[in-house]
């Protein structure tokens, strides 16, 4: 008697069914996608300078694969990047992935702040002392004086095409204002 397609599934024990359904499957395909992002990952890493690299909690063997991938060039640091992705495979990613998130979101609240401080310096300059007000509202501690001055002279530096020394002067100001 030969048997049937149908009749393979009597031999299996039925315990093997539980088992099966434990075995979660991963393709190829998405263990290579996880393999490249972490890769990217460590590059992100790689990009970082000294102040931040302090920031992200790295232990001693990846901190030093790091560092050594900052240090060379072309080829080797490709090779050194597929080794930290590797590493990174063994590590818990998340707190790194935290960290470089806490880093780039303090970068866009500091462009923001400047694009804000820009929008400000510009309606100093286009309207005068009409708009010393609003910097008084935004910064009590402002000098009016010091901020009159500095805008009479970024409009006669504009009046006579001169370099924006005053123009920028005015920027640090409200910059310093903003940060102290």
């Amino acid at each position: 008697m030969t048997k049937q397609p149908e009749d393979w599934l009597d031999d299996v024990p039925d315990n093997q069914d539980e088992e099966d359904e434990e075995i979660i499957w991963v393709s190829k395909s998405e263990i290579k996608r996880d393999a490249e992002e972490l890769k990217r990952l460590g590059a992100e890493i790689i990009d970082l300078g000294k102040n931040s690299l302090d920031k992200i909690p790295l232990d001693e063997e990846l901190r030093d694969a790091v560092e050594l991938a900052q240090k060379i060039k072309k080829e080797a640091r490709r090779r050194q990047l597929q080794l930290i992705g590797k590493m990174l495979r063994a590590r818990d990613v998340e707190p790194i992935r935290q960290a470089l998130d806490k880093l780039k979101n303090r970068h866009n609240q500091q462009v923001s702040l400047f694009h804000k401080l820009e929008a400000l310096r510009d309606r100093l300059v286009e309207k005068g002392d009409d708009a010393v007000p609003e910097v008084l509202n935004l910064y009590p501690d402002a000098d009016r004086q010091q901020l009159r001055t500095m805008i009479r002279n970024a409009q006669k530096e504009k009046a006579a095409n001169k370099p924006p020394k005053a123009y920028r002067q005015i920027f640090q100001y409200l910059r310093e204002l903003a940060e102290g």
